[in-house]
């Protein structure tokens, strides 16, 4: 990674954005950070949304100021144009032990894929109530988007046939550590990006898949240079994406860990964090 990377006028940069705490502050996207988006690209850069969404949860809101493609849930999607470079689901026998132990702990969760975003209809009304929960804990002056969610929400009953990339847990009465070592290999967790509720929540991910992934697809599709690439985010699923890209730049207050590998930070997106480090880095 380089410290010092600027834009110049010859070269095209790749800009990698997480969405929840980065880009967005409770499912809202400030206007500067709109109009920075806009204002790269017109100077002839390429940017990209890198989130642990799924594409049902990316509405307009968030995707309206134009990207030129979106990496979503975690890495285990990416998408340009029409073209999906990366569309990597659960396996048959991965979904099936995950959703084992998830039902026979009674845990809270959904089902994230390109399509939809589903969540067992017994559980339906104890999600909302989470969800609800969290966006309620927004300061008093801050505007929120929960409908990004709930609105792509829909209900199932039978298991079968069922295709996914990444599930998120809101509600386990057990930690997901326990959670993993009971549903075995090939399955991983980090903390839920949408609304941290401890180690009794979180997002189970295929083992070996992350955002870094989606950035090489793009960047190759695109030939630019992974020491031109740029990469920004706040999470624990923004480690590797932060580690692999050019530049990584950490949002003030994430964790230690994505602190230690960040080449810089940004303030957060109620500061417009964005905007700022757009400017600084010469991208506008």
């Amino acid at each position: 990674m380089n410290a010092n990377i600027l834009a110049t006028a010859h070269t095209t940069r790749a800009i990698f954005l997480d969405v929840d705490g980065t880009y967005a502050d409770f499912g809202v996207v400030p206007e500067g950070h709109v109009s920075a988006v806009r204002q790269a690209r017109a100077a002839g850069h390429k940017v990209f949304i890198c989130t642990g969404r799924p594409l049902p949860m990316l509405p307009d809101s968030i995707l309206g100021a134009g990207f030129d493609g979106v990496v979503a849930s975690a890495g285990a999607y990416a998408q340009v144009g029409d073209e999906a470079l990366i569309n990597s689901t659960f396996s048959a026998d991965l979904t099936s032990r995950a959703l084992d132990v998830l039902d026979a702990h009674d845990a809270v969760y959904i089902l994230e894929a390109q399509d939809s975003v589903r969540v067992p209809a017994a559980a339906e009304d104890r999600l909302r109530a989470h969800i609800a929960a969290h966006f309620a804990s927004a300061p008093a002056d801050q505007p929120t988007a929960s409908s990004s969610i709930v609105g792509s929400l829909t209900s199932f009953t039978n298991r079968s046939g069922l295709s996914f990339a990444k599930i998120s847990v809101f509600e386990s009465p057990v930690p997901m550590a326990d959670l993993v070592n009971a549903i075995g290999e090939d399955i991983d967790v980090v903390a839920n990006s949408i609304a941290a509720e401890g180690p009794h929540a979180g997002e189970l991910f295929q083992r070996g898949i992350s955002k870094a992934d989606g950035v090489a697809a793009v960047i190759a599709h695109f030939d630019i240079p992974k020491s031109d690439s740029i990469a920004f985010g706040d999470g624990q699923n923004d480690l590797e994406m932060l580690a692999f890209a050019g530049l990584g730049v950490a949002i003030e207050g994430s964790s230690p860990e994505l602190l230690a590998i960040a080449d810089r930070t940004a303030p957060r997106p109620s500061e417009l964090g964005i905007a700022t480090a757009f400017s600084e880095l010469g991208l506008i």
